[in-house]
């Protein structure tokens, strides 16, 4: 059972966390900042392993997190997987309304610990460049998650992972299978990240996202678009599903 003790420390932990880290200058302007608002979630219980955080549904025994979005583009270059409704939707596959507090909340109630692997850290002048910061092979597997998108077509439920719904232009193949990678965002002037730029999953590395890509090309916003015939029409409601990534599966970039 999670009691509001619990919450309350998990919740602080993540702040916590989320303060010690500089931050990284995102590669996209964020969106204009009297979009967000202040936000205060609150954990429901729905029965014995099953929580909601506004429409954010999780399993305490399987940590799955599901949430509901929208298809938000179904051709053009593609640097997220998913935005805040108010974020960058000109560049992002899928669109959600849901509050970025609210989903790093689940995270860190199901015991996801956040990795900043991908992240470099601010250098000193002359300093060498591209430093990052070292993270144990233990937490780089637990921070490793697979998402997947669901959504209904002609009666019948449609579930993919979402690499399979995203093209590599060069290669002419969809995203190769594997992790994403959960990192937590970061606080900006005493404001979390993704509320303020709407980033949420990130295919083009961004430090605001809750998640990151961490594969080949994660740095190059001009070779990622929706895969052709796959992705649904735009509008298409659609759920979002988080599970841990099996720990047997590689953790090198592919």
């Amino acid at each position: 059972m999670i009691s509001r003790s619990v919450i309350f420390l998990a919740a602080s932990a993540a702040l916590a966390l989320a303060q010690d880290r500089a931050p990284v200058e995102p590669k996209s302007p964020p969106a204009p900042e009297e979009q967000a608002a202040p936000v205060k979630p609150s954990v429901e219980k729905i029965d014995e392993t099953h929580f909601r955080i506004g429409t954010i549904t999780f399993d305490q025994k399987t940590r799955e997190i599901r949430f509901p979005g929208k298809v938000n583009m179904t051709e053009g270059q593609l640097e997220f997987l998913l935005v805040h409704e108010n974020g960058k939707l000109h560049e992002s596959l899928l669109m959600t309304d849901i509050s970025p507090t609210a989903l790093n909340l689940a995270f860190t109630l199901l015991r996801y610990p956040p990795s900043r692997e991908l992240y470099p850290l601010p250098n000193d002048p002359g300093a060498a460049a591209n430093v990052f910061p070292e993270v144990s092979t233990e937490v780089r597997a637990a921070a490793r998650i697979t998402v997947e998108v669901e959504w209904k077509e002609n009666g019948k439920i449609r579930r993919f992972p979402a690499n399979e719904l995203i093209q590599h232009t060069v290669r002419n193949t969809s995203m190769p299978a594997g992790p994403w990678v959960y990192g937590g965002s970061e606080f900006e002037d005493g404001k979390y990240a993704p509320e303020i730029s709407g980033d949420i999953i990130a295919i083009f590395t961004s430090s605001a996202a809750l998640i990151n890509y961490p594969g080949k090309d994660d740095d190059n916003d001009e070779v990622w678009i929706p895969y052709p015939k796959r992705v649904p029409a735009a509008g298409t409601d659609v759920a979002i599903i988080i599970t841990p990534f099996s720990k047997n599966q590689p953790l090198t970039k592919p």
